[in-house]
């Protein structure tokens, strides 16, 4: 893509991303969700050609770029299939999409860009939703279950905010407790099991899909949460890539 078909389609983009909300409500159907793709194109390909048709709904949970080798050409990609399919495709916000409000390193997509297109990029992703609820009882979000008063407030979460932080840069430890507080080293929100518990039944749900975190197990608390990977860029924690498919009438379908 030229400088201007990149500029234009990100202006496109920004404005399937300004008519949603922050909390996109899945009502019917099938529902593919999908993890982490980090710069792994030809995972992003294979899924929308595999999956993206009549009577299903994509959801990637965020992390589009960085790590992989194709940032560029993956996050390009899933911006024209949204501008296309604006009510089949769902993208949310992880915290790679972040960079400009809190920055990490390496960021291989992010100092790659210069000046001009860093702020088009920033700008547009900024804009993006940061949940999804079903109507058969699942949240599915990048990290953690932020801290709200119910699941409606998701809608009023601020860029930067401490809850928007904890939806995209939450991390799963294995202690009790209810919030583990910041990681000292990382500046990561922790959640266990007991933090879980308490916010999902305030949302009034019965299992959280994320991904974000490679090195967590698939299946946690009882079967209630579930983390999801697809790139390949973590080979060394995820050997395999993983989506997960749910049927609205039924219920969480399968892992595959």
């Amino acid at each position: 893509m030229t400088r201007e078909e990149i500029k234009e389609l990100l202006n496109e983009a920004e404005k399937r991303f300004a008519a949603e909300t922050n909390l996109i409500q899945l009502e019917s159907g099938r529902v593919i969700f999908v993890g982490d793709t980090h710069g792994d194109f030809e995972a992003t390909e294979k899924i929308i050609h595999k999956h993206l048709k009549p009577g299903n709904k994509l959801v990637f949970l965020g992390d589009y770029v960085d790590r992989g080798s194709a940032s560029l050409e993956n996050i390009n990609f899933l911006l024209q299939q949204k501008v296309e399919h604006p009510d089949s495709l769902f993208l949310l916000m992880g915290n790679h999409e972040g960079y400009t409000v809190v920055s990490f390193h390496p960021a291989d997509f992010w100092g790659g860009l210069d000046v001009e297109l860093r702020q088009r990029y920033s700008e547009a992703l900024s804009k993006l939703p940061l949940a999804v609820s079903t109507s058969n009882g699942i949240i599915a979000l990048h990290g953690a279950l932020p801290d709200v008063p119910s699941l409606g407030d998701i809608n009023k979460i601020k860029l930067g905010s401490a809850e928007w932080h904890q939806i995209t840069w939450g991390d799963w430890q294995g202690r009790e407790g209810k919030f583990l507080g910041i990681d000292p080293y990382t500046g990561r929100p922790q959640f266990g099991r007991g933090w879980f518990e308490e916010i999902i039944s305030r949302f009034g749900k019965n299992i959280l899909i994320r991904s974000h975190q490679p090195s967590a197990p698939r299946v946690m608390f009882g079967g209630r949460c579930l983390t999801i990977f697809t790139s390949s860029a973590y080979r060394h924690y995820v050997p395999e890539r993983t989506i997960a498919l749910v049927d609205l009438e039924r219920g969480l379908k399968g892992v595959d």
